[in-house]
């Protein structure tokens, strides 16, 4: 009866404990009473976040909200309206997140040799720099580099495609 009284207690212990721990667990450690299904959800606090996935949702933001590129005609590095209202929203974002650098990437489609598409990608880039450099923004900011025909937007030979890949990416770079 002793050997039943002793087993019976150090089960019930063990149980208890085990009770507790998987509590703790679910509620992260927390004690108290109330249902955790009761309690809103609330999102993860930004001080939580990894800098990787603070710069990944700033990205995400500035790709949908803001717009990332703007395009070029043939040839061009001429900026058209709706590439400026692009680059103003850039602008303005910069201003709203100052400590955000970016890195404009100059691309051209297919059509013309290698080193004529690197140094119109390039250009473009300059182009989009020097327009937010007007603006205000600190040239210390804002690099650029060139890709040309090497990363296309939209393969084909088609108007369609060349006037997708004759554009200059603006990407946060801090």
């Amino acid at each position: 009866m002793r050997r039943f009284l002793v087993s019976f207690t150090a089960l019930t212990a063990l149980m208890a404990v085990s009770a507790c721990s998987d509590q703790a667990q679910q509620t992260g450690g927390t004690t108290g009473s109330g249902s955790m299904a009761a309690q809103p959800a609330r999102p993860m606090a930004p001080a939580t976040m990894s800098e990787a996935e603070r710069l990944a949702q700033m990205q995400r933001e500035f790709q949908t909200s803001v717009g990332d590129r703007v395009y070029f005609g043939t040839d061009s590095t001429s900026l058209s309206a709706e590439s400026k209202g692009t680059l103003d929203r850039q602008v303005a974002f910069l201003r709203r997140y100052p400590t955000v650098m970016l890195r404009i990437e100059g691309h051209a489609d297919e059509r013309g040799t290698r080193e004529y598409n690197l140094a119109l990608g390039d250009r473009r880039a300059q182009a989009a720099k020097e327009y937010m450099l007007a603006q205000g923004v600190s040239s210390n900011r804002l690099t650029t580099s060139t890709y040309g025909k090497e990363r296309p937007e939209a393969i084909g030979s088609s108007e369609s495609s060349w006037s997708k890949n004759r554009r200059a990416i603006s990407v946060i770079a801090q």
